[in-house]
């Protein structure tokens, strides 16, 4: 691991201490699982960013195939 160092308003550090001492945790276990889920968080963000722009990108597009009439025959079968 790599040592960070960190700044912690007052009232940061008292509930922190409050939830260390609750949680059975050290707090810099807490602050890592807490970096952990904005990561998590902000990874899920970026990937419905990237999805969202990728909608319709080949909606006006007329040298494919008619998908919808494919499907069609597809559930026919």
């Amino acid at each position: 691991m790599i040592r960070t160092q960190i700044y912690l308003t007052k009232s940061q550090r008292d509930n922190l201490a409050a939830i260390s001492k609750i949680a059975g945790k050290k707090q810099s276990e807490l602050i890592r699982e807490a970096v952990d889920r904005l990561i998590d968080q902000a990874g899920d963000h970026h990937r419905e960013a990237i999805l969202k722009k990728a909608a319709g990108i080949w909606k006006e597009r007329k040298d494919l195939p008619d998908f919808k009439s494919i499907r069609t025959e597809w559930d026919r079968a």
